[in-house]
């Protein structure tokens, strides 16, 4: 037999284990873990099974546009976290927007011509294919890049028009792109010209300014020495009777460029002096310097030296040297002239610029203000960077080889003064990572300063104009496109490649002149194109369209840069001002758009190209709002590298932690900087979004058997503490929402966690268990707060959503299937359908705010005091506390107002409020009752029903009287 004692203790566990049954405790479908590896692939599959996309489309129709036009993602190879980034933003944005009550589609796009892809079927495929069977498989290769790059972004919960995206290469699009040249031909921006642009020997093609980046390399710094040859006018400059021998001297770091001399330049105002030397060098005593550089020179070359004449630099004008390898070979007996440059500075060198005009801006804009013609131009450099062969000296040699050849050849004229390697920064091509140099070659460009043919203001004035008509985010954005376009030079249009949209232009075989009618051609090739692709320019035969003419032009071989392809997307796809253009996506956008966005480098880019454009086909920016972000970077703020092992790849990171873990990680980082990931950084975002999912999982447990058609209680009859909740919860919304127009998505979340934590979890939620599980079911006291939470649930569910978009459309799912099975809203499919929740307010919420604010830091007090006697082991639990407060007023009042619900506020077991006139105060003492097995609170009363040992009266009353009286919390 079981003694008495076991025996009570078994009565004891069973009671306790009935009026545990008796609770009203959390029950909901909605997992505590999120398992969202696994689960997010299904929620996508689903997605696209019930056409979520579409319903949104459908949902919002007839409401204001906001329209965002994706800036299109390269196609080839796999996304990387930077895509990820971008596409996240874009998807956060254009949910935030449809959810606040406007139309804001998604079409996603792609930019599918150009190097990149070429030099992949080149390394497949070989080289010197024909240009039909390249065009033909860069085709092919671009839709398999399409397939894997979007399966990635739709797996990253990216919703839009997947099924039909823009792409550049779709023949449409090349044929609007074609009629966009056409008119900006029209409008008379475009010429045709020798001029040196950026030029990259392993593309074999001119670069534009967004595809050279800056890396150090090191070269040969040289002084080189350019003999006196007009003596007497230079002796006339100086104010002299004779002058001896000499030279002036220039310094550069291109020795390549000196076969190629054809000129120098000063600066027509700073003072230029003749020294004389010791000892002598071989071209003479004299030096001819910038009075400035004179000191700095004469140490670096360990010459000793006195000034004999100075002049301005003006009086230099026009005064011709000898070419610094004249001696050396024939071909190099020529003389170089000075030309005056206000660019000329004495920072450096020696204040005379060595001038190859076929190699430099500077030196090609000055030899043709000063009257040098294309055909005089010196341009032995070919376009796979070696010499031409009938360069003297140097011919058939790479340009890097004939460095140190040119310098040893001075040094053997005569004319080498110094020589030493110097590490510098220097373009190189942003796909090979080789160096590039500027190369004057026939290109055909978009003048950034000439007049168009209606005499409105140039390109470069309108761009500027649109620059300070546009909204940056961040701020910054302005003042750094602003100084690319107004310092740009030229754009350069023409690329000599094959796989890209045609210049179509017919040329006269004599003349270079575009044949009169290239307006109305280029739209009869536009037609052919958009039936069969740009591969209908490479099989036209001119006669086709010129007839008879035919034998006098030629077919312009070269394409457009591929920054006019995505430039013009706002043409081709969304139809262009007032939709002139039947642009693929002409009848799901608008122009201009509201936004564009992507990361920083786009001001040279996209941004760029878009605004230069649309600048000259309409004459505005084709976006209303900039939006930058940064580049990703890990955690020690390392560019991401695969020889350094940083590399994050979102894929990974969805199959291991689930893309809801990139998409808060990405909205909670401030991306107007850079974005810092690593496994440490993900780990803390796991955290933060196993709190957020803890959050969702109470408010769902304890909706669960609330029917939202029946038991919502009105505003006016709902407990205190319930509105006040309310009112809070309207407040985070508000500011979140505030955030959310800002494009501000950090301080969002951040608002959004706070809420959660500690508006929720650490006051509300707290308070509410006792009344949530202890009450009657169906009780008013239980029945307002499952109220104030089903709003609550609301809110941040639609509020979470365009960021957690699994996890919201994940307990909306759940929310649908209990609370709201017998409403409307059941048989909707998605959360994304819906706009942001309409709060009930209470009309005292200013008021409720002021008091519970109050009671709130009365509140916190009063816990630090109960963790101290926890700590020290005077009470277990704040529960077996009683307090007495003592408080003036106006806490007094408020306190008071609460009657004995204060207790649950404070979550003691008696709260006593007593008026006094000193500072608030408490004492606290452990109670001295019993504990209630049913609801933990120390009552005096409990077990005062014999029928009901081991509980309170109220308690009993919850369960098979009336329920307690509750009025306030």
């Amino acid at each position: 037999m079981p003694s008495a004692t076991m025996s009570a203790s078994l009565v004891t566990i069973l009671l306790s284990m009935d009026y545990k049954n008796t609770l009203n405790l959390p029950e909901t479908s909605f997992p505590m873990r999120g398992n969202l590896p696994k689960r997010e692939p299904e929620w996508v599959k689903q997605w696209e099974e019930n056409k979520v996309y579409e319903a949104i489309r459908k949902a919002s129709k007839g409401r204001p546009t906001f329209i965002l036009h994706d800036g299109p993602p390269y196609a080839n190879g796999d996304i990387h976290i930077g895509h990820a980034v971008n596409k996240i933003l874009k998807d956060i944005i254009l949910k935030s927007r449809n959810m606040a009550g406007f139309d804001a589609p998604y079409v996603p796009g792609w930019d599918c011509h150009g190097m990149p892809i070429e030099i992949q079927i080149e390394k497949k495929f070989g080289k010197h294919l024909p240009v039909a069977e390249v065009q033909s498989k860069a085709r092919a290769y671009a839709y398999e890049q399409i397939d894997r790059q979007r399966k990635d972004f739709k797996r990253l919960g990216v919703l839009g028009e997947w099924d039909n995206p823009y792409l550049t290469m779709n023949f449409a699009n090349e044929a609007n792109e074609i009629r966009a040249l056409a008119d900006i031909l029209d409008k008379g921006y475009i010429f045709r010209g020798l001029k040196p642009v950026n030029w990259c020997f392993d593309c074999g093609s001119a670069l534009a300014e967004a595809e050279v980046e800056y890396q150090d390399r090191k070269d040969p710094a040289i002084d080189v020495a350019f003999p006196f040859a007009e003596k007497d006018k230079l002796a006339k400059a100086f104010n002299l009777d004779r002058i001896d021998d000499g030279a002036v001297v220039i310094w550069t770091t291109t020795p390549w460029t000196i076969p190629s001399n054809m000129a120098l330049n000063i600066h027509p105002e700073l003072e230029y002096s003749l020294v004389r030397v010791t000892p002598s060098l071989p071209t003479g005593p004299l030096l001819l310097l910038a009075t400035d550089r004179v000191e700095a020179c004469l140490q670096a070359w360990e010459l000793e030296g006195t000034i004999e004449a100075s002049c301005a630099g003006a009086a230099l004008d026009h005064i011709a040297f000898h070419h610094p390898l004249y001696q050396a070979d024939a071909g190099y007996d020529r003389l170089s002239p000075i030309y005056l440059g206000d660019y000329v500075t004495v920072d450096a060198g020696t204040g005379i610029v060595h001038s190859a005009p076929a190699y430099g801006i500077d030196d090609f804009n000055s030899c043709k203000a000063n009257g040098v013609k294309d055909d005089a131009i010196i341009s032995p450099v070919m376009a796979d960077g070696k010499y031409a062969s009938s360069l003297p000296l140097f011919g058939g040699l790479s340009i890097w080889d004939a460095n140190p050849k040119i310098v040893e050849t001075m040094k053997q004229a005569g004319t080498l003064i110094k020589v030493e390697p110097l590490k510098h920064s220097y373009m190189h091509c942003w796909r090979h990572k080789t160096p590039v140099i500027y190369r004057a070659t026939s290109q055909w460009f978009a003048g950034m300063d000439r007049q168009p043919n209606d005499g409105s203001a140039t390109l470069r004035e309108k761009a500027l104009a649109g620059v300070e008509a546009t909204s940056f985010y961040p701020a910054w954005g302005r003042a750094r496109l602003h100084a690319m376009i107004a310092n740009r030079p030229d754009w350069t249009l023409s690329r000599q490649r094959q796989w890209g949209v045609p210049m179509a232009f017919f040329v006269h075989k004599e003349t270079g002149e575009l044949h009169p009618r290239s307006v109305e051609l280029l739209e009869q090739v536009a037609q052919r194109v958009e039936k069969e692709g740009i591969e209908a320019w490479q099989s036209l035969d001119p006669k086709e369209l010129l007839g008879e003419e035919a034998g006098q032009y030629e077919k312009n071989r070269d394409t457009l840069d591929v920054w006019f392809d995505s430039g013009t997307t706002h043409f081709t796809v969304m139809g262009g001002k007032d939709h002139v253009c039947n642009g693929s996506h002409a009848d799901t956008l608008r122009w201009p758009a509201d936004l564009y966005l992507e990361g920083s480098d786009q001001h040279r880019g996209w941004f760029h190209s878009s605004l230069l454009t649309s600048s000259m086909m309409f004459g505005q920016p084709p976006y209303k709002g900039l939006l930058t972000h940064g580049f990703v970077v890990d955690g020690q703020g390392r560019k991401m590298s695969k020889s350094v092992g940083n590399v994050i790849a979102p894929q990974k990171v969805s199959d291991s932690l689930g893309a809801e873990i990139i998409r808060l990680w990405t909205a909670a980082t401030d991306y107007s900087g850079e974005l810092s990931i690593s496994d440490q950084i993900l780990k803390r975002v796991v955290e933060s979004y196993r709190r957020i999912r803890n959050t969702l999982c109470f408010l769902l447990g304890n909706l669960n058997d609330f029917d939202a058609s029946k038991d919502e209680v009105s505003l006016e009859h709902m407990f205190e503490v319930d509105r006040y909740a309310l009112a809070l919860t309207k407040s985070m919304q508000d500011e979140v929402l505030a955030h959310y127009q800002e494009l501000n998505f950090h301080p969002a979340v951040a608002r959004l966690q706070i809420f959660c934590s500690e508006d929720l979890g650490a006051f509300y939620l707290d308070t509410l268990k006792d009344r949530l599980y202890t009450s009657g079911k169906d009780s008013l006291a239980r029945r307002s707060a499952q109220t104030a939470l089903l709003h609550i649930t609301f809110s941040l569910l639609k509020l979470m959503a365009p960021i957690l978009s699994f996890t919201a459309e994940e307990a909306w799912a759940v929310l649908r299937e209990s609370t709201l099975k017998n409403t409307e809203l059941a048989n909707g499919i998605t959360i994304f359908t819906e706009v942001y929740h309409d709060i009930p307010v209470p009309a005292d919420s200013d008021s409720l705010s002021v008091k519970w604010s109050r009671l709130l830091e009365i509140r916190a007090e009063l816990n630090k005091q109960l963790e101290d006697l926890r700590s020290a082991g005077q009470i277990g639990s704040a529960l077996q506390a009683e307090v007495d407060i003592y408080a003036s007023e106006p806490d007094l009042a408020w306190l008071q107002s609460l009657g004995d619900d204060l207790r649950f506020i404070f979550i003691v077991s008696r709260a006593t409020v007593h008026a006094s006139n000193g500072e608030l105060r408490f004492e606290i003492a452990p109670s001295g009752h019993e504990k209630c097995e049913r609801c933990w609170h120390y009552r005096k009363d409990v077990s005062s029903h014999p029928e009901h040992p081991g509980i309170c009266s109220r308690c009993v009353d919850n369960l098979y009287g009336d329920g307690e009286a509750r009025e306030y919390a």
